[in-house]
């Protein structure tokens, strides 16, 4: 391990677009399906749809927050229609399990969906035995990332200790309340951050365009 991570004793990851290239482009046929929901439960026009989804995204942290807090809208029927998708596009990557494999200390994985879906990503991507537990968002009481009661709630259920932590996640803004708990941040810069602005760089301790060729290279594999 390069001595700069030495001290890290559980790597926490996010999952979408993060343990599998944006290029799958999996999170576009979310996209679509939440926006279909939308356009179902309110009924009104695609467009309009959209705007909702992004608005709830920005103000919310993710568009259930917003449907649950202004709605009342059920995750279980939520989840249950947009994740309904086509996984097919996911393929394992051998590097990736490898170098996680490898990592010495805990392995967790921190996300916003469900680990419903989680599991069912995991498996497509070879990782389904590479983890310890998922932290999901029905685990953070349905708070999600990035706000800082969901990386609280983590680190309480599952004994994380934010100064021996490494998180690792595609969307900047997720990374702000993890550095501010003391954890060292991975940024996956691969074009899908989704927020209205690019965090500033000192919350930011790694930024990287592969993870799995980063992985390995700290633990003086290439």
């Amino acid at each position: 391990m390069t001595p700069a991570l030495a001290h890290i004793e559980t790597w926490i990851f996010d999952l979408d677009n993060t343990l599998y290239p944006a290029s799958a482009n999996l999170f576009a046929q979310i996209d679509a399906r939440m926006s279909a929901y939308i356009r179902r439960l309110l009924d009104v026009p695609h467009g309009e749809a959209v705007r909702i989804q992004k608005h709830f995204f920005h103000t919310h942290g993710t568009t259930l927050s917003g449907l649950m807090r202004e709605h009342e809208v059920s995750p279980q029927d939520f989840y249950g229609f947009v994740h309904d998708i086509d996984m097919e596009v996911l393929a394992e990557d051998r590097r990736l399990v490898d170098a996680i494999a490898a990592l010495p200390g805990r392995k967790l994985v921190f996300t916003n969906g469900d680990e419903r879906y989680a599991r069912k990503v995991l498996a497509k991507l070879g990782l389904s035995e590479s983890f310890e537990a998922i932290h999901d968002i029905e685990a953070c009481g349905f708070v999600p990332k990035p706000d800082p009661a969901a990386y609280r709630s983590m680190c309480e259920r599952q004994r994380v200790a934010p100064e021996t932590a490494l998180f690792m996640d595609d969307m900047a803004r997720n990374l702000a309340p993890a550095k501010a708990l003391g954890m060292t941040t991975v940024w996956i810069d691969n074009g899908s951050e989704q927020g209205p602005a690019v965090a500033a760089p000192d919350f930011i301790d790694f930024a990287v365009g592969d993870p799995a060729g980063w992985l390995h290279g700290i633990l003086g594999e290439i």
